[in-house]
């Protein structure tokens, strides 16, 4: 994935602060005091796993770019934080089951066809303990972009055009979402929507229990 390794140069891939969803969800998380080894599946430039570590979580990070991983590797040296970082395939994870208590995979899982998704969701089932929690998002149908592109299959879609050209955008309705965690106790399932520049961004949002 190729692709990354540039996008992932951009301003807007290597934000620092955390995206609400998860500040929210570790609020609940210390207040359940729930779990202290959690995965950051597709940690991109790492603001996620930085925030989780100075939290006090052991903050393990994957990713497919080795420019991602680079830039997450100075962020956590930058403020004395462990390093636990793999590069791999997030449907093929290099980790024994049930050995993280949380997953948090935000703005990565749909960017793969619909087996590739469900091959994931299976890996991400493998290595959670039982009752774990999983917090991921996916593209809405309503958002703005469905649609364009190439077509790979239903739903699926790969940009020819702006800084995700050539990366594909699989697009989600409930009834999916609730096929995809069958095998979960859905906690949480949200459609959260908001208009930037004129145009719609709309992301489902799933809390789960292994």
């Amino acid at each position: 994935m190729t692709e990354w390794n540039k996008i992932l140069r951009e301003e807007w891939y290597s934000q620092e602060e955390p995206d609400e969803i998860v500040v929210d969800f570790v609020k609940s998380l210390k207040n359940k005091r729930q779990g202290t080894r959690v995965l950051d599946l597709g940690c991109g430039a790492g603001r996620h796993q930085v925030f989780l570590s100075k939290h006090g979580f052991e903050a393990h990070g994957v990713d497919i770019s080795e420019t991602g991983l680079i830039l997450t590797k100075e962020k956590l040296r930058k403020q004395n934080l462990e390093i636990y970082l793999v590069k791999c395939d997030m449907r093929n994870l290099p980790y024994v089951g049930s050995c993280f208590d949380v997953v948090v995979c935000l703005h990565t899982i749909y960017h793969q066809r619909l087996r590739e998704i469900q091959k994931t969701i299976s890996e991400i089932q493998r290595i959670l303990r039982e009752e774990g929690f999983l917090l991921v998002n996916f593209l809405s149908k309503r958002t703005y972009s469905y649609g364009k592109g190439m077509k790979i299959e239903e739903d699926t879609f790969v940009e020819h055009v702006g800084v995700e050209a050539g990366v594909f955008h699989h697009f989600s309705d409930e009834q999916e979402i609730k096929r995809l965690f069958k095998e979960f106790n859905v906690l949480d399932l949200q459609l959260i929507e908001k208009e930037v520049e004129g145009k719609l961004r709309s992301r489902w949002i799933v809390v789960a229990k292994a």
